[in-house]
């Protein structure tokens, strides 16, 4: 009976086991956030401090050509960095929609989508 019973809480013990690692594993939600293309050398959206052209667009553009700046998504609060950093050249300094996955601790967004927010 023992070895019985023994045996049930080892099992039970498995099963658990293999729940919480399939939980832990589990691939991150992907999500949709809104904000403004921008730059990682303005990435407050605040261009005055550069004016590298007269439009945020511009400034965005020239900072990522000239300085090697990296495109990001500003969300108001926070900047997050752009896996895909040729499709946010068309949206330069506009308001748009990303669907990516968040890493929240890297403050990176792998992207899957980038499209005009309405």
């Amino acid at each position: 009976m023992k070895h019985l019973i023994l045996s049930i809480v080892v099992f039970s013990l498995m099963v658990l086991s293999l729940i919480a690692g399939a939980a832990l594993s589990a691939a991150p939600a992907k999500q949709t956030l809104t904000g403004i293309i921008t730059d990682d050398m303005c990435a407050h959206a605040d261009h005055s401090q550069m004016r590298m052209g007269p439009t945020d667009a511009e400034c965005t553009l020239a900072c990522v050509d000239v300085h090697g700046a990296s495109y990001v998504l500003y969300d108001g609060k926070s900047a997050y960095m752009l896996s895909d950093q040729r499709t946010p050249e068309k949206f330069a300094g506009q308001k748009v929609r990303v669907v990516g996955t968040l890493d929240a601790k890297t403050k990176a967004i792998q992207v899957d989508s980038i499209s005009a927010a309405k």
